[in-house]
């Protein structure tokens, strides 16, 4: 059986006798640099160069040998610009403030300031100011607020929208045609459409990081206040981006054709920790009905399963999302509220796909012996892969910190390693 077979069986909610497993498809099922490098030596793998795919979170491009002796069954089709604006090309060397050596695009342009922090300029321009903020002895970017000064009367909806979504150009459309017919005709990975264009309220993308002069609203704070207090004005934003997102979703269908198995549609986080993050009220009244429309016409004129992420507690929501045709829920962070293996499988295991939930990410991985990994992941792959529905991944990207020996019982628990690694 191919790795395409084996998705596309899980997707149908039929178990397999080898669980598939992502690592690196999507930029929230990916494993950061650093310990991406590690993983490498201890795999005894020394071809090949450490290639950061996705300059914020520090994501790792996951070679072919690293794939074969993981036993990964996808592959993902990345925009042509990542999330600071820039192609990846022209590789140059870079150092990580662990003092890991990677290759990072030659657009990425930084600043090293006096205090250790790093700065880097959206689309590579350093006329511009800095958009992104690794801290001294951080591991990723976090995004720089850059808040013009609001004039209400002057807020355009339209300048907001046409700045963070633009419509694909043709170079556009010509990478994504070539990456995934590549794919579809060289390997047998299941492939995953990165598009991420109904993800409204999208924390990750509202300060513009690829932007030179983001306009509107661009602080998150006023962006959750403007919800309730500019509600006509964010409620034109979404309803542009839904125009111009429409207009994407037939572009790139017309450039990825069949060859693609999934489509990334949201990356908005809609839980916290305990609950919802974002109020399920007014998910319902300006949210909801823009995205069953998107997800209705992928279902209608495509074969492609839709793709939800959102971290957190988002179990006053899944009803929500089961009715506007999600098909996949990512990362499935086991360790919120309500969100326990047990309980999603019995109550959603029909209905949705559960693609993450291996272990959890904020105790047991990082923090936990490999003998509680291990025991861990077991007890999750039995849980989630009952009746199929389930693709392997950790509850979010592999960070940096993670304890090696952690990392390798992991997959050691999965099936793809044997001990002799440790």
């Amino acid at each position: 059986m191919t790795s395409r077979e084996r998705v596309r069986l899980a997707l149908k909610h039929v178990r397999t006798e080898k669980i598939p497993h992502d690592l690196g498809s999507t930029l929230t099922t990916g494993i950061h640099v650093s310990i991406y490098t590690n993983l490498k030596q201890a795999l005894g793998i020394t071809d090949g160069e450490v290639r950061v795919s996705d300059p914020f979170q520090m994501l790792a491009e996951v070679e072919e040998p690293v794939k074969r002796a993981l036993g990964v069954d996808t592959v993902g089709i990345q925009p042509r610009m990542n999330f600071f604006g820039y192609p990846n090309e022209n590789w140059k060397p870079f150092t990580m403030p662990d003092g890991t050596d990677v290759m990072i695009s030659g657009h990425f342009q930084y600043d090293i300031m006096d205090n250790g922090d790093i700065l880097q300029y959206p689309r590579g321009d350093r006329t511009v100011p800095p958009s992104g903020k690794m801290p001294k002895g951080g591991f990723f970017f976090d995004t720089i607020v850059r808040q013009e000064p609001i004039e209400d009367d002057k807020l355009d909806p339209k300048e907001w929208v046409e700045q963070t979504y633009p419509v694909f150009s043709d170079e556009d459309l010509r990478y994504l045609d070539d990456q995934s017919r590549w794919y579809y005709e060289n390997t047998d990975y299941s492939i995953i459409g990165s598009f991420w264009g109904g993800g409204f309220s999208d924390i990750g993308v509202l300060t513009g990081p690829s932007i030179p002069y983001p306009k509107g609203i661009r602080d998150p704070e006023e962006w959750y206040l403007s919800l309730i207090t500019r509600r006509q004005y964010i409620q034109d934003i979404f309803n542009y981006q839904f125009e111009i997102q429409m207009k994407n979703l037939g572009l790139y269908k017309q450039a990825m054709a069949n060859r693609i198995d999934i489509i990334t549609m949201s990356g908005t986080d809609f839980g916290a920790q305990h609950g919802p993050f974002f109020s399920p009220i007014l998910y319902r009244e300006m949210i909801k009905p823009l995205q069953k429309k998107m997800n209705d016409w992928v279902h209608t004129n495509t074969n492609w399963k839709v793709f939800f992420h959102s971290c957190g507690s988002i179990v006053e929501f899944l009803d929500d999302f089961i009715e506007i045709g999600v098909d996949i829920i990512n990362p499935v962070q086991i360790s919120a509220k309500g969100m326990s293996p047990e309980y999603l499988k019995d109550n959603y295991g029909d209905k949705l796909i559960f693609w993450g939930g291996g272990v959890d990410s904020q105790h047991t991985l990082p923090f936990g012996t490999p003998d509680e990994v291990r025991n861990e992941v077991t007890r999750n792959i039995e849980i989630f892969s009952k009746n199929g529905g389930f693709v392997f991944n950790n509850v979010h990207n592999i960070q940096a910190n993670v304890p090696l020996n952690n990392l390798l019982a992991m997959f050691n628990a999965l099936g793809v390693i044997k001990e002799h690694y440790f």
